[in-house]
Protein backbone atom coordinates (compact mmCIF):
# COMPACT_ATOMS: atom_id res chain seq x y z
CA UNK A 1 0.00 0.00 0.00
CA UNK A 2 1.11 3.41 -0.66
CA UNK A 3 1.70 5.91 2.04
CA UNK A 4 -0.96 7.95 1.03
CA UNK A 5 -3.42 5.59 1.85
CA UNK A 6 -1.78 4.12 5.02
CA UNK A 7 -3.42 5.18 8.67
CA UNK A 8 -1.58 8.08 10.14
CA UNK A 9 -2.46 8.53 13.95
CA UNK A 10 -2.24 11.40 16.68
CA UNK A 11 -3.09 10.65 19.86
CA UNK A 12 -6.08 8.35 19.88
CA UNK A 13 -7.47 9.41 16.99
CA UNK A 14 -6.35 7.66 13.98
CA UNK A 15 -6.98 8.47 10.01
CA UNK A 16 -7.57 5.66 7.79
CA UNK A 17 -5.46 7.62 4.81
CA UNK A 18 -3.44 11.14 4.85
CA UNK A 19 -5.57 12.85 2.29
CA UNK A 20 -7.42 15.75 3.62
CA UNK A 21 -9.93 17.91 2.20
CA UNK A 22 -8.52 21.41 3.31
CA UNK A 23 -10.83 24.32 4.65
CA UNK A 24 -12.13 26.19 2.16
CA UNK A 25 -15.17 29.32 2.58
CA UNK A 26 -18.21 28.66 0.95
CA UNK A 27 -19.91 31.79 1.60
CA UNK A 28 -23.76 29.90 1.84
CA UNK A 29 -24.37 30.48 5.34
CA UNK A 30 -27.42 33.19 6.59
CA UNK A 31 -26.49 33.55 10.47
CA UNK A 32 -24.10 31.39 10.24
CA UNK A 33 -26.23 28.45 9.68
CA UNK A 34 -24.95 25.58 8.02
CA UNK A 35 -27.26 24.31 5.52
CA UNK A 36 -28.37 21.49 3.25
CA UNK A 37 -25.67 22.77 1.05
CA UNK A 38 -22.59 21.71 3.70
CA UNK A 39 -24.23 18.47 4.50
CA UNK A 40 -23.62 17.91 0.43
CA UNK A 41 -20.37 19.71 0.16
CA UNK A 42 -18.90 18.15 2.87
CA UNK A 43 -20.66 14.92 2.73
CA UNK A 44 -19.66 13.74 -0.58
CA UNK A 45 -15.70 14.60 0.25
CA UNK A 46 -16.60 11.93 3.17
CA UNK A 47 -18.08 9.64 0.70
CA UNK A 48 -15.39 10.00 -1.79
CA UNK A 49 -12.63 8.36 0.41
CA UNK A 50 -10.72 11.37 2.41
CA UNK A 51 -9.86 10.29 5.93
CA UNK A 52 -9.97 13.91 6.91
CA UNK A 53 -12.80 16.27 6.27
CA UNK A 54 -12.18 19.77 7.58
CA UNK A 55 -15.07 22.50 7.61
CA UNK A 56 -14.61 25.97 6.10
CA UNK A 57 -13.46 28.66 8.38
CA UNK A 58 -16.00 28.92 11.31
CA UNK A 59 -16.27 32.61 13.05
CA UNK A 60 -16.46 32.52 16.37
CA UNK A 61 -18.39 35.66 16.79
CA UNK A 62 -20.60 38.03 14.35
CA UNK A 63 -17.99 40.21 13.49
CA UNK A 64 -15.39 37.89 13.26
CA UNK A 65 -17.04 36.76 9.58
CA UNK A 66 -15.12 37.81 7.06
CA UNK A 67 -18.70 38.21 5.09
CA UNK A 68 -21.91 38.30 6.14
CA UNK A 69 -22.58 34.56 4.78
CA UNK A 70 -19.91 33.18 6.33
CA UNK A 71 -20.39 29.53 8.23
CA UNK A 72 -20.34 30.41 12.51
CA UNK A 73 -20.65 28.42 15.84
CA UNK A 74 -21.21 31.48 17.92
CA UNK A 75 -24.15 30.91 19.72
CA UNK A 76 -26.29 27.36 20.59
CA UNK A 77 -28.55 26.99 17.86
CA UNK A 78 -25.83 26.44 14.93
CA UNK A 79 -25.04 22.97 16.68
CA UNK A 80 -28.03 20.98 15.48
CA UNK A 81 -26.80 21.35 11.69
CA UNK A 82 -23.52 20.94 12.59
CA UNK A 83 -23.65 17.67 13.96
CA UNK A 84 -26.01 16.47 11.25
CA UNK A 85 -22.57 17.81 8.84
CA UNK A 86 -20.51 15.34 11.20
CA UNK A 87 -22.39 12.36 11.59
CA UNK A 88 -23.19 12.08 8.20
CA UNK A 89 -19.95 12.57 7.29
CA UNK A 90 -18.78 9.35 9.97
CA UNK A 91 -21.20 7.50 8.44
CA UNK A 92 -18.88 7.43 5.50
CA UNK A 93 -15.70 6.65 7.73
CA UNK A 94 -14.65 9.97 7.21
CA UNK A 95 -13.04 11.85 10.43
CA UNK A 96 -14.10 15.46 10.80
CA UNK A 97 -12.78 18.70 11.50
CA UNK A 98 -13.64 22.49 12.62
CA UNK A 99 -11.25 25.52 11.72
CA UNK A 100 -12.17 28.12 14.19
CA UNK A 101 -11.40 31.85 12.97
CA UNK A 102 -12.13 35.44 13.40
CA UNK A 103 -11.09 38.06 10.08
CA UNK A 104 -9.97 41.12 12.10
CA UNK A 105 -9.99 43.32 9.78
CA UNK A 106 -10.56 41.57 6.80
CA UNK A 107 -14.00 41.22 7.99
CA UNK A 108 -17.09 43.11 6.65
CA UNK A 109 -16.50 42.10 3.33
CA UNK A 110 -18.72 41.23 0.62
CA UNK A 111 -18.53 36.98 -0.86
CA UNK A 112 -16.24 36.52 -3.73
CA UNK A 113 -19.58 36.28 -6.12
CA UNK A 114 -20.55 39.85 -5.29
CA UNK A 115 -16.87 41.29 -5.90
CA UNK A 116 -15.22 40.76 -2.04
CA UNK A 117 -15.54 44.75 -1.63
CA UNK A 118 -15.24 46.46 2.11
CA UNK A 119 -18.36 46.92 3.59
CA UNK A 120 -18.45 50.12 5.29
CA UNK A 121 -19.85 49.76 8.91
CA UNK A 122 -23.00 51.86 8.55
CA UNK A 123 -23.79 49.72 5.00
CA UNK A 124 -25.81 47.13 4.75
CA UNK A 125 -24.36 44.18 6.17
CA UNK A 126 -21.38 45.86 7.50
CA UNK A 127 -19.86 46.03 10.84
CA UNK A 128 -16.58 48.04 12.60
CA UNK A 129 -13.74 45.60 12.15
CA UNK A 130 -11.22 45.33 14.93
CA UNK A 131 -8.19 44.40 14.78
CA UNK A 132 -3.92 44.52 16.67
CA UNK A 133 -3.30 47.89 15.19
CA UNK A 134 -5.61 50.73 13.41
CA UNK A 135 -3.70 49.68 10.10
CA UNK A 136 -6.81 49.07 7.76
CA UNK A 137 -5.45 45.86 5.13
CA UNK A 138 -6.45 48.52 2.02
CA UNK A 139 -5.70 51.56 2.30
CA UNK A 140 -9.01 53.22 1.57
CA UNK A 141 -10.87 50.67 3.92
CA UNK A 142 -12.25 51.82 7.28
CA UNK A 143 -9.40 51.37 9.91
CA UNK A 144 -10.36 48.78 12.13
CA UNK A 145 -10.49 49.47 16.03
CA UNK A 146 -7.28 48.86 18.09
CA UNK A 147 -8.61 45.49 20.36
CA UNK A 148 -7.87 46.96 24.13
CA UNK A 149 -7.59 44.58 26.51
CA UNK A 150 -11.51 44.15 27.16
CA UNK A 151 -11.95 43.64 23.44
CA UNK A 152 -8.84 41.08 23.54
CA UNK A 153 -10.84 38.90 26.44
CA UNK A 154 -13.71 38.51 24.15
CA UNK A 155 -11.75 37.35 21.43
CA UNK A 156 -10.23 34.58 24.00
CA UNK A 157 -13.86 33.85 25.37
CA UNK A 158 -15.38 33.22 21.85
CA UNK A 159 -12.91 30.97 21.17
CA UNK A 160 -13.47 29.29 24.02
CA UNK A 161 -17.17 28.97 24.16
CA UNK A 162 -16.56 27.98 20.39
CA UNK A 163 -14.48 25.00 21.19
CA UNK A 164 -16.89 23.92 23.95
CA UNK A 165 -20.03 24.05 20.55
CA UNK A 166 -17.48 21.92 18.74
CA UNK A 167 -17.15 19.58 21.37
CA UNK A 168 -20.79 18.73 21.37
CA UNK A 169 -21.19 18.80 17.64
CA UNK A 170 -18.89 15.89 17.97
CA UNK A 171 -15.83 16.94 15.64
CA UNK A 172 -12.74 14.70 15.85
CA UNK A 173 -10.07 17.48 15.02
CA UNK A 174 -10.29 21.05 16.20
CA UNK A 175 -7.92 24.16 13.77
CA UNK A 176 -7.05 27.36 14.83
CA UNK A 177 -7.19 29.77 12.31
CA UNK A 178 -3.88 31.85 12.20
CA UNK A 179 -3.28 32.47 8.80
CA UNK A 180 -3.91 34.64 5.59
CA UNK A 181 -4.17 38.29 7.03
CA UNK A 182 -6.92 37.07 9.59
CA UNK A 183 -6.87 37.96 13.51
CA UNK A 184 -4.79 36.08 14.80
CA UNK A 185 -1.99 36.49 12.11
CA UNK A 186 -2.41 40.16 12.49
CA UNK A 187 -1.32 39.82 15.60
CA UNK A 188 2.02 37.93 14.98
CA UNK A 189 3.19 39.75 12.29
CA UNK A 190 5.01 42.89 12.32
CA UNK A 191 3.18 44.06 9.30
CA UNK A 192 -0.13 44.52 10.85
CA UNK A 193 1.04 44.83 14.66
CA UNK A 194 2.48 48.25 15.95
CA UNK A 195 1.22 48.30 19.68
CA UNK A 196 3.48 49.17 22.40
CA UNK A 197 1.93 46.91 25.01
CA UNK A 198 2.21 43.15 26.10
CA UNK A 199 0.54 42.19 22.69
CA UNK A 200 2.97 44.33 20.70
CA UNK A 201 6.74 44.99 19.93
CA UNK A 202 9.19 41.61 20.05
CA UNK A 203 8.08 38.43 18.84
CA UNK A 204 6.91 37.17 22.14
CA UNK A 205 4.27 39.76 23.02
CA UNK A 206 3.00 39.55 18.88
CA UNK A 207 2.26 35.50 19.70
CA UNK A 208 0.97 36.10 23.44
CA UNK A 209 -2.55 36.23 22.05
CA UNK A 210 -2.30 32.81 20.06
CA UNK A 211 -0.75 31.31 22.87
CA UNK A 212 -3.10 32.01 25.55
CA UNK A 213 -5.87 30.91 23.19
CA UNK A 214 -4.41 27.99 22.47
CA UNK A 215 -3.69 27.39 26.36
CA UNK A 216 -7.48 27.77 26.90
CA UNK A 217 -8.48 25.82 23.81
CA UNK A 218 -6.48 22.85 24.56
CA UNK A 219 -8.01 22.90 27.82
CA UNK A 220 -11.29 22.43 27.03
CA UNK A 221 -10.49 20.38 24.11
CA UNK A 222 -8.69 17.81 26.20
CA UNK A 223 -5.59 15.84 25.32
CA UNK A 224 -7.62 12.97 23.50
CA UNK A 225 -8.54 14.79 20.20
CA UNK A 226 -6.02 16.46 17.70
CA UNK A 227 -5.35 20.33 17.85
CA UNK A 228 -3.89 21.77 14.90
CA UNK A 229 -3.01 25.16 14.07
CA UNK A 230 -2.87 26.48 10.49
CA UNK A 231 -0.31 29.39 10.36
CA UNK A 232 0.88 31.58 7.38
CA UNK A 233 5.01 31.03 7.51
CA UNK A 234 5.84 33.80 5.31
CA UNK A 235 4.24 37.43 4.65
CA UNK A 236 6.21 37.33 1.24
CA UNK A 237 7.59 40.47 2.33
CA UNK A 238 10.80 41.76 3.58
CA UNK A 239 10.50 42.80 7.60
CA UNK A 240 7.68 40.86 7.88
CA UNK A 241 6.69 37.58 9.10
CA UNK A 242 9.06 34.36 8.48
CA UNK A 243 9.75 30.79 8.12
CA UNK A 244 12.51 31.54 11.30
CA UNK A 245 9.55 32.86 12.79
CA UNK A 246 7.07 30.20 11.92
CA UNK A 247 10.02 27.51 13.16
CA UNK A 248 9.81 29.46 16.94
CA UNK A 249 6.71 29.16 16.99
CA UNK A 250 5.59 25.84 16.21
CA UNK A 251 8.10 25.20 19.14
CA UNK A 252 6.13 26.96 21.36
CA UNK A 253 3.11 25.37 19.94
CA UNK A 254 4.02 22.10 20.29
CA UNK A 255 5.14 22.55 24.05
CA UNK A 256 1.84 23.97 24.96
CA UNK A 257 -0.03 20.50 23.24
CA UNK A 258 -0.56 21.45 19.35
CA UNK A 259 -0.25 18.44 17.25
CA UNK A 260 0.20 19.51 13.78
CA UNK A 261 0.98 22.59 12.26
CA UNK A 262 -1.38 23.38 8.80
CA UNK A 263 1.26 25.31 6.81
CA UNK A 264 0.65 27.87 4.72
CA UNK A 265 1.41 31.08 3.89
CA UNK A 266 0.37 35.06 2.56
CA UNK A 267 -3.05 36.85 3.45
CA UNK A 268 -1.59 39.48 5.52
CA UNK A 269 -0.06 41.98 2.94
CA UNK A 270 -0.60 42.83 -0.88
CA UNK A 271 1.78 41.14 -2.17
CA UNK A 272 1.74 39.10 -5.16
CA UNK A 273 3.06 35.31 -4.94
CA UNK A 274 5.05 33.49 -7.30
CA UNK A 275 2.67 30.00 -7.21
CA UNK A 276 3.78 26.72 -8.80
CA UNK A 277 2.53 23.06 -7.97
CA UNK A 278 3.74 22.52 -4.13
CA UNK A 279 5.13 25.99 -3.85
CA UNK A 280 4.41 25.66 0.14
CA UNK A 281 5.81 22.48 0.84
CA UNK A 282 9.66 23.27 1.52
CA UNK A 283 7.72 25.43 4.08
CA UNK A 284 5.97 22.27 6.25
CA UNK A 285 9.11 20.85 5.48
CA UNK A 286 11.33 23.26 7.34
CA UNK A 287 8.85 23.03 10.32
CA UNK A 288 8.73 19.21 10.68
CA UNK A 289 12.56 18.85 10.64
CA UNK A 290 13.30 21.82 12.84
CA UNK A 291 10.44 22.01 15.34
CA UNK A 292 9.89 18.70 15.20
CA UNK A 293 6.06 18.30 14.83
CA UNK A 294 4.01 17.08 12.26
CA UNK A 295 2.93 19.16 9.51
CA UNK A 296 0.11 19.28 6.67
CA UNK A 297 1.31 20.14 3.20
CA UNK A 298 -0.90 22.53 1.04
CA UNK A 299 -0.85 24.62 -2.10
CA UNK A 300 -1.24 23.39 -5.51
CA UNK A 301 -0.83 19.47 -4.81
CA UNK A 302 -2.68 17.83 -7.16
CA UNK A 303 -1.10 14.35 -8.58
CA UNK A 304 -1.52 11.15 -6.65
CA UNK A 305 2.18 10.59 -8.02
CA UNK A 306 3.16 14.09 -6.50
CA UNK A 307 1.34 13.61 -3.56
CA UNK A 308 3.38 10.15 -2.41
CA UNK A 309 6.63 11.35 -2.93
CA UNK A 310 5.98 14.46 -0.80
CA UNK A 311 5.48 12.08 1.98
CA UNK A 312 8.24 9.47 0.96
CA UNK A 313 10.39 12.34 1.27
CA UNK A 314 9.25 13.14 4.89
CA UNK A 315 7.71 16.14 3.60
CA UNK A 316 4.46 16.37 5.12
CA UNK A 317 2.49 13.70 7.57
CA UNK A 318 -0.46 15.12 5.88
CA UNK A 319 -1.65 16.16 2.77
CA UNK A 320 -4.65 18.79 2.38
CA UNK A 321 -6.26 19.69 -1.12
CA UNK A 322 -8.21 22.74 -1.78
CA UNK A 323 -9.14 23.42 -5.24
CA UNK A 324 -8.51 19.98 -6.91
CA UNK A 325 -11.25 18.55 -3.78
CA UNK A 326 -13.53 21.28 -5.73
CA UNK A 327 -12.80 19.52 -8.92
CA UNK A 328 -13.20 16.17 -7.84
CA UNK A 329 -15.41 15.14 -4.64
CA UNK A 330 -14.20 11.88 -5.10
CA UNK A 331 -10.61 12.67 -5.72
CA UNK A 332 -9.02 10.08 -3.20
CA UNK A 333 -10.88 7.77 -5.16
CA UNK A 334 -8.91 8.49 -8.17
CA UNK A 335 -5.82 8.49 -6.74
CA UNK A 336 -6.20 4.81 -5.09
CA UNK A 337 -6.46 3.61 -8.52
CA UNK A 338 -3.78 5.59 -9.84
CA UNK A 339 -1.44 4.27 -7.16
CA UNK A 340 -2.99 0.75 -7.34
CA UNK A 341 -4.08 0.77 -3.94
CA UNK A 342 -7.13 -1.60 -2.79
CA UNK A 343 -9.22 0.87 -0.92
CA UNK A 344 -13.05 0.22 0.56
CA UNK A 345 -15.41 2.20 -1.52
CA UNK A 346 -18.71 3.00 -0.18
CA UNK A 347 -20.85 -0.10 -0.20
CA UNK A 348 -23.23 1.99 -2.71
CA UNK A 349 -20.68 2.42 -5.32
CA UNK A 350 -19.06 -1.35 -5.12
CA UNK A 351 -19.83 -3.87 -7.25
CA UNK A 352 -19.51 -7.62 -6.61
CA UNK A 353 -16.68 -9.81 -8.37
CA UNK A 354 -19.10 -11.11 -10.92
CA UNK A 355 -19.32 -7.67 -12.35
CA UNK A 356 -15.68 -6.48 -12.08
CA UNK A 357 -14.59 -9.34 -13.85
CA UNK A 358 -17.34 -8.72 -16.64
CA UNK A 359 -15.54 -4.87 -16.81
CA UNK A 360 -12.44 -6.87 -17.66
CA UNK A 361 -14.42 -8.52 -20.72
CA UNK A 362 -16.57 -5.53 -22.30
CA UNK A 363 -13.52 -3.04 -21.02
Amino acid sequence: MSLLFSPFRIRNTIFKNRMGLSPMCMYSSIDGFATDFHLVHLGSRALGGFGLVIQEATAISPEGRITYQDLGIWKDEHILKLKEVVDFCHSHGALVGIQLAHAGRKASSLPPHLGRKKVKPHEKNGWQTVSASPLPYHLEDTPPHELNEKGIQKIKEDFLAATQRAKVAGYDVLEIHAAHGYLLHQFYSPLSNQRQDHYGGSFENRIRLLLEIVVLIKKEWGAEKPLFVRISATDWVDGGWDIEDSIRLAQKLKHLGVDLIDTSSGGNYRVKINTFPSYQVDFAQTIKEKAEIATAAVGLITQAKVSEELLQAGKANLILYGRAALRHPYLPLHFAHQLQDDIKWPIQYSRGKEERELDKVFK
